[in-house]
């Protein structure tokens, strides 16, 4: 979905509303926020893949709000639906190794409840 004058990558709250459950909770970042990913380890189905947790990364875009799976997976509601973000990190961050160019990046849709301002 591509706004006038912004970049699609830059998805507006107008139209991430559109991708929307209620209830839901509200937005706490937008895109080019820096965010931090919680580092817990807690027990059950978590969506969240381990290898980003404790990393920071920047808001690439708003996808809108979802039923949580978290909650979902055990049968229940998933309410207050919970906003999903698509979060891009540097590759260098992420895995210490890496001998790639600095530049490249990966991108992992995770939900607001696990990210923290960075």
């Amino acid at each position: 979905m591509r706004e006038k004058g912004r970049p699609e990558a830059a998805l507006s709250m107008k139209a991430a509303a559109s991708w929307s459950v209620t209830p839901a909770e509200p937005y706490r970042f937008r895109p080019g926020d820096r965010v931090a990913v919680r580092r817990a380890d807690v027990p059950g189905h978590i969506r969240t893949p381990w290898y980003i947790r404790g990393r920071q990364g920047v808001i690439e875009r708003i996808c809108g709000t979802f039923p949580n799976p978290e909650e979902l997976a055990y049968n229940r509601p998933g309410l207050p639906a919970q906003p999903l973000y698509r979060v891009r990190f540097r590759q260098a961050d992420v895995w210490p190794d890496y001998a790639g160019p600095p530049a490249d990046t990966i991108e992992v849709e995770i939900y607001q409840h696990w990210l923290e301002p960075a």
